[in-house]
């Protein structure tokens, strides 16, 4: 009998609470509730093995959200004094320790995990996912993907699972905004690495991010007034703080905009010109 995983297991005895599943020298309780009709001593049944809240081992027919070696995101539905709990589709909820969550969690976020069996036996779930991330994507460099961020890093940038399976990071270098784990991102492949691994970027190649870049910049002056209190001499910091772009790509896009007589650059900032439209 294998804890957290669907297996078929045999009828051995029926009692008036359930019937038994397994063999003589071992077996496990499946709950009447869950025993289906006309089900007699010898027939196989596809069950999955976990723990109630006794710590007893007990059968179930229902599909859990998550098994042994995959990968989840799973929804945070409480918060107690020694982790939080995770709603994976059983009756009992799922203990994320504290000790296994690489960031503080709260009620209603989501977050990717793991499933694992502790010391004492329980089945578990840890956000320490990155062991089990594959290093054989499909993809090549500028393919579109779609992933879970599952760790933040102030050193090394984020950590994203593609497809919830493939080691990704977005370096530290190419983050903008706030990102945190469980959300969803969609991004592009900026290398395949010798190991495997993705890098990744959230923003498009550079003609596509230029018009991008340049929209945003028009759209942010015609909230305030049709005045950008900037330029491109302005700091870095104070670039991706306003406008979430890095300097070199702000210069770009301004420069577009320049080109195409949509905006003024004085001393200490960009104008609007009366009569741009919209890109």
């Amino acid at each position: 009998m294998r804890l957290g995983e669907r297996q078929v297991l045999t009828v051995v005895k029926k009692v008036e609470f359930g019937v038994y599943l397994g063999s003589d020298e071992e077996r496990v309780l499946l709950p009447k509730k869950q025993v289906p009709e006309e089900i007699e001593v010898g027939d196989p049944i596809e069950v999955f093995l976990y723990k109630d809240s006794s710590d007893r081992m007990i059968a179930t027919t229902r599909e859990p959200k998550i098994t042994i070696g995959k990968l989840a995101v799973l929804e945070v539905v409480d918060v107690g004094r020694i982790g939080a709990f995770l709603d994976w589709g059983l009756e009992k909820d799922l203990l994320l320790p504290f000790k296994e969550q690489t960031t503080k969690v709260e009620k209603g976020d989501r977050c990717l995990v793991s499933l694992y069996i502790d010391k004492s036996g329980r089945l578990c779930a840890t956000m320490k996912v990155y062991p089990l991330l594959r290093t054989d994507p499909p993809y090549k460099k500028d393919d579109t993907v779609q992933g879970t961020v599952y760790e933040v890093s102030r050193e090394f940038g984020v950590f994203v699972a593609v497809d919830n399976k493939y080691s990704a990071l977005i370096p530290r270098r190419e983050v903008y905004g706030r990102m945190y784990p469980g959300q969803k991102i969609e991004a592009r492949v900026a290398a395949v690495k010798a190991d495997g691994k993705l890098d990744l970027s959230i923003r498009h190649r550079i003609p596509e991010q230029m018009d991008a870049d340049a929209q945003k910049i028009v759209e942010r002056m015609e909230k305030s007034g049709g005045v950008l209190p900037f330029t491109d001499k302005a700091d870095p910091e104070r670039i991706r703080d306003e406008l979430g772009m890095s300097k070199a790509a702000f210069k770009r896009a301004v420069g577009r905009l320049l080109k195409q007589g949509k905006i003024n650059i004085g001393e200490a900032k960009i104008t609007l010109q009366s009569d741009a439209k919209r890109l």
